[in-house]
Formats: C-alpha cells, structure tokens, sequence
C-alpha cells in the first residue's frame, strides 16, 4: 500500500524552546502544492508535490514534530544554514590580521556554523498574504566566534508554478563573513521511500571544487572532464557513488561544490525521478552548488514512519565557496557596514511525462 503523504499536524509543533515560541507554517498554491515550515531552524519541513499520476507526494525528508527535530542524528534536516555554511578549516580564519577562532564540530573543522547555528534557534517571523513566510535572527558580535552582529532574513515563498522562493539577506555592524545556505534533502520518490541512487542529476558546470581527506578544498577548481563528477548530461547517480574515485572515497560519496558561472534564469542543477515523474531544478545566483548524497543518514525515522536510509536523500546547497577564509584561490565574499548580503535559490517542481 503507498504512502498517503500530508502536512504534519501544527500542534506538535507549538511549543517554548530556549524562551521563544516555536510554529508551522503551512501554503497551499493554486495547483495544489503544499509546503510546511517551522522558525525552529526557518526550516523546510514538508513540499507535497504532485507526482505523474496527480498523486501529492512528500519530497522532503524530515520530522513530524519540534521534538524529532530536537532528538534526530541528522541535525540539519531543511534548516537555514550559517553563519557559514559547510566547513571552516581548523575552526579559524584570519580577517583584517585579527584571528578568529570557531568550535570545532567536525574533527578541527567548523561545520556548519558550529554545533549552536543558526540551526538550532528559534527565529523571528512574519507571514505574508498565505503565501509568504519571512524568518528574523539577529546573531550577536562573537557568537560562535564570528565579527559583528549580524541581522539575518530568510524568506520562503511558494508560487503558483510549483517554485520555492528562497531569499536570504543580512547586514553587519563590522566587517565579516557570511555564508548562507538551505539544507533540504529530498527524495524525488518519496521520503523514506528507499534511497536516491537511481535518481538521475544533472549539474551545468565544468568544474568542481578538489577536497582533502578532511574535505577542505584544495584550493584547486579542477575539471570534470573524464571524472566521475562530470554531471554536465543528465546521469544516474547510482552510475557514478560506486567509482573507484579518491575524492569519492574521501567523502564517502558526493559532498562537493561545482562552480556556477550560470545567470539565475538557468537551471544549475536537476534531479529527476523515473519512478514519480517528479523533476527538482535548482536556480541560483550564488557562485557555487555543493551536491551532497546523504553518505552519512541512517536510523532516523522521518514523518511517516520510515527509516531514513544511507543515500535516503540528497540535498543541493547553493552557497559561496568552501572555506574561502582560508583559500585564497577562492573569491572573498566579505560583508561591509552598511552593504547588504543578498542571494537567492529557487526550487522548481516539475514532472517528466
């Protein structure tokens, strides 16, 4: 028997977490489209999205509570990402000759923003016309070690196309770095329906950023050409997780960034499903999307009931370059005074007949 796939029920996500309410927030748009969010994280919880047989299937791998949230092995489920998102070597960097010094939460790395990210609290919100929710958090000079205090939005909206509008904006009272990003996994089948090796990608760029054993880059954008990150023709991803590969093996799979060089009206990344017809197109005016295969899920149980498997779900994370503090081949995206941090990604739903 299928799954039949709703919205979690809002009251279990009602509650006080560290003195601050907590909610979900749910929109419907005119071709049936659900999404549900909570400002625990200005998380992504839930997108039912019609699959070829009209048929609402959730897309997203998640909880169907706060509490699921707060006991999971997998703290990042659909979560706004930061201050910086993915890793910071050895849990410092050096801006205007003063050293900075993060937690380290990933061996000596900073992953994440640190185990206290943004995360793990509870934003402000305002919700617009049932169709738009915008998250609120100022983030204290010196939390997790970082410069400045830093006033961070994040706004999701669903069109009528079947798109996520996600925009994220901040300011600083000092100079300092910000990386924001999104960290949905989905399942194109389904959450908790299986794994997404036979889930089919396609990334449009040339090349993608060499990591270390500790997955710090290089500091080298190497070519895709005759690699098993070469995703520029649409390939299973199956075909590809399973090569003999050093970077593949460092990572236990796919944890990479690919270089964008593509305007946000091109789609930068697609997956698509045989199985549910559904197709996922990533747009982006950020420089860099990193592909993660879910190397590392495995034993949570999601909203439905099922285990969430190793590969149970893949996430494409539009973000700066990786590390950039610390790599100085990169470009240094680097947050003045009275300058605005402004990025978007789309998520667009479509289905392949």
């Amino acid at each position: 028997m299928s799954t039949r796939y709703t919205i979690p029920d809002t009251e279990k996500f009602e509650g006080s977490l560290n003195g601050k309410n907590t909610h979900l927030f749910t929109f419907k748009n005119r071709a049936g489209m659900q999404i549900a969010l909570t400002d625990y994280g200005a998380r992504l919880v839930s997108a039912l999205v019609p699959d070829r047989n009209g048929n609402l299937i959730d897309v997203v791998l998640g909880f169907d509570s706060i509490a699921g949230y707060l006991d999971a092995k997998e703290i990042y489920h659909g979560a706004t990402i930061g201050r910086f998102a993915n890793r910071i070597g050895n849990g410092k960097f050096i801006l205007d000759e003063q050293e900075y010094i993060l937690p380290q939460n990933n061996g000596s790395n900073c992953l994440h923003g640190g185990p206290e990210g943004f995360h793990t609290k509870v934003w402000d919100r305002q919700v617009n016309f049932r169709k738009k929710v915008t998250f609120y958090y100022v983030s204290p000079d010196g939390e997790a070690g970082f410069p400045g205090e830093a006033k961070i939005t994040v706004s999701y909206e669903l069109t009528d196309d079947n798109e996520i509008l996600i925009n994220f904006r901040a300011t600083s009272d000092k100079r300092t770095i910000v990386n924001l990003t999104n960290h949905a996994y989905f399942n194109l089948n389904g959450e908790g329906n299986g794994d997404i090796l036979n889930h089919f990608v396609q990334i449009n760029s040339n090349k993608f950023i060499e990591i270390n054993q500790s997955q710090l880059p290089t500091g080298n954008l190497k070519s895709v050409v005759d690699t098993p990150f070469d995703l520029r023709e649409q390939t299973r991803i199956a075909d590809k997780i399973g090569v003999e590969d050093q970077q593949l093996h460092f990572a236990k799979g796919f944890d990479h960034s690919y270089a964008n060089e593509n305007a946000f009206s091109q789609v930068v990344a697609s997956a698509y499903s045989a199985e549910s017809g559904i197709s996922l197109e990533l747009y982006t005016d950020y420089p860099t999307v990193h592909l993660y295969s879910g190397n590392y899920l495995s034993d949570d149980i999601g909203k439905t009931g099922k285990k969430y498997l190793q590969n149970g779900g893949f996430c494409f994370e539009a973000q700066h370059h990786l590390d950039y503090p610390n790599q100085s081949n990169f470009p240094q995206f680097i947050l003045e005074p009275g300058e605005e941090y402004n990025f978007n990604m789309k998520y667009k739903f479509c289905i392949r007949k």
